[in-house]
């Protein structure tokens, strides 16, 4: 069944338009004006779109126009329902990208067919692109995770966050994918007494800030830079047609999502039963490993994220590093800790 999205703010024929589209074997979802009609738009992707243009707050030119912002919905088939008739309105509802206008009062069959139209265009148009993009494919020379890289480094938008900058927030949009190019970030959220809870790490040449690929979801986290940070980002869409396209590409990827899913896993393992020590040790291993320390190097990291990433109270990290240097385990200076003896910091339980 078709989703109609139906924007009017006119009460009664938006009511008694959506019972005829729906006695027509449509879905409908109706919106009182312009601005609900854009964000319930943004929310369920409709098939087609059917607006009047004069409404409150926001009008059918101005959702029109929000909706071409949005890959996802750029394309949707858009009808303009509307009792402006002069010959100008109808221009320049064509020229901002609507498809058809169908003037008030009009025909129930006049309605549906230019709706079926429409759909029909659509799915043709629909293919032809999926055909683009097949072909595409098999033109290119993306065939794993590493050429995906490279596609990065040729075609992703660069993105530079000084140290302790946000990336993203939790709850906004997910509308990239990022590559890191150089530094080190972390993806953390605040539990429900406010403490911070680091749930990942990703290094130079990771992935990172892929949601869902077939919903429009925010963000479940906050991203930040560790250090100065460059990123390649690109369009969670353009990701969607390469994995559409390439299915050693989509399987290397479901690897990876398995592989953090078993990284959260162990972390909330270590945090439930290891004991603050061990849990600071693994800590030290991980973020040296992260910032491709050498042995005898010193990392430089804070102690809040030492503390956010091991799940311990700031004070609990401090002393139990005081007890590591006591016996010989890391050199600490000033925010620099050095791994001096990486076998015993292993076997700390």
């Amino acid at each position: 069944m078709k989703k109609i999205l139906l924007i009017e703010d006119d009460t009664i024929l938006r009511e008694n338009t959506s019972e005829l589209l729906e006695l027509s074997d449509y879905h409908v979802t109706t919106a009182p004006n312009g601005k609900a009609g854009l964000e319930t738009a943004l929310k369920i992707v409709p098939d087609i779109i059917v607006c009047d243009i004069m409404m409150p707050e926001l009008d059918g030119y101005g959702v029109l126009e929000g909706l071409a912002k949005h890959e996802e919905t750029m394309h949707i088939p858009f009808i303009f329902l509307s009792a402006k008739t002069e010959r100008k309105d109808v221009r320049k509802g064509m020229d901002l990208g609507a498809d058809d206008y169908i003037t008030k009062p009009f025909e129930e069959d006049e309605l549906i067919s230019a709706i079926e139209s429409r759909l029909a265009k659509a799915a043709i148009l629909q293919e032809r692109r999926e055909h683009e993009i097949d072909k595409q494919a098999e033109e290119s020379d993306i065939r794993d995770l590493n050429d995906l890289k490279n596609f990065f480094d040729d075609n992703g938008e660069t993105y530079k966050f000084k140290k302790g900058e946000t990336i993203y927030e939790e709850g906004q949009h997910s509308n990239h994918i990022y590559l890191i190019e150089k530094g080190l970030v972390k993806c953390h959220k605040l539990d429900e007494q406010g403490k911070d809870l680091t749930t990942a790490l990703h290094k130079e040449d990771d992935l990172f800030g892929y949601t869902s690929f077939t919903q429009n979801i925010t963000y479940k986290e906050t991203a930040a830079a560790i250090q100065d940070t460059v990123l390649l980002g690109l369009s969670k869409h353009e990701l969607q047609d390469i994995l559409h396209a390439n299915h050693n590409v989509t399987l290397e990827f479901i690897q990876l999502l398995n592989e953090d899913l078993v990284d959260a896993k162990d972390q909330l393992l270590q945090m439930a039963y290891s004991s603050v020590r061990k849990r600071t040790a693994t800590t030290i291993i991980r973020f040296a490993e992260k910032l491709g320390s050498r042995p005898g190097e010193f990392i430089r990291i804070s102690r809040n994220d030492l503390a956010s990433v091991a799940g311990v109270a700031t004070e609990s990290l401090i002393r139990t590093l005081s007890r590591f240097k006591d016996k010989g385990l890391i050199e600490i200076e000033g925010r620099n800790i050095k791994v001096l003896n990486l076998a015993d910091l292993q076997k700390i339980e």
